[in-house]
């Protein structure tokens, strides 16, 4: 089933967003889709760039009950959720857009982020890990390994975190998303945070907020991280 869904309905992922594993989509389709929910799914993501994310939520749940088969709309809504800090919901949508298409990386990255906020800290890492071994197209790869090395630097647990390893897994998210990915670089800075390295995290952090294509929404986080490593605190992930 998932087969024949995904040749008339193709996503294209782009630009990273507000978080770690956040990613907006683009549609194109076969003329037999239904456009008018699409053309909503687009606004949405639209929406969503520009932090409107009521309008983005308006927007996307219009697109599904016009069309309750259009499941990248249901990732453009976990996203909403999760700006909303309604984790749950996000870890929900997802769930059904996987059903509906299990290869969808970036769905099942988002869930590990949903998870990782709502403390299921051994469920988000299970799912991360399973994204990087399937050996996924290199830049879903480059964001599961950012995805990983964000839990590895800032878990509340401190069973789950490990600086070094955090380094190692930011730097080949960089690496692969040829040091181009804002959120990477970020996630490198609070890798180095992490193990105690504050003048590295700073410089990563700036170097985060001087790439081409920021979102103001990623720039006032980083901005917020930033503050943090100039007074030599690490990034904790906040449930």
């Amino acid at each position: 089933m998932a087969t024949r869904v995904f040749a008339v309905l193709i996503v294209a992922f782009v630009t990273s967003a507000a978080t770690r594993a956040d990613l907006p989509v683009k549609i194109t389709a076969s003329k037999s889709r239904n456009w008018a929910a699409i053309k909503l799914l687009d606004k949405a993501e639209e929406d969503l760039k520009n932090g409107d994310y009521a309008s983005a939520k308006q927007n996307v749940e219009t697109a599904l009950r016009s069309d309750p088969t259009l499941w990248p709309a249901l990732y453009t809504r976990a996203r909403v959720w999760m700006h909303e800090g309604k984790y749950e919901l996000a870890v929900r949508d997802v769930s059904d857009a996987l059903r509906q298409y299990p290869p969808f990386i970036e769905a099942a990255l988002l869930r590990a982020s949903a998870n990782a906020y709502l403390g299921r800290y051994p469920e988000a890492l299970k799912e991360i890990n399973h994204c990087i071994s399937i050996h996924p197209r290199s830049d879903a790869l480059g964001r599961a390994w950012r995805t990983r090395a964000w839990l590895e630097a800032t878990c509340p647990d401190p069973a789950f975190r490990n600086g070094q390893q955090a380094i190692s897994d930011a730097t080949k998210a960089c690496k692969t998303l040829l040091w181009q990915d804002e959120q990477s670089i970020a996630t490198l800075a609070a890798a180095y945070a992490e193990s105690g390295d504050f003048d590295s995290a700073v410089r990563y952090a700036e170097q985060a907020l001087a790439t081409k294509g920021t979102s103001p929404a990623a720039a006032k986080a980083i901005q917020q991280e930033l503050a943090l490593y100039k007074q030599h605190r690490p990034v904790r992930l906040r449930r």
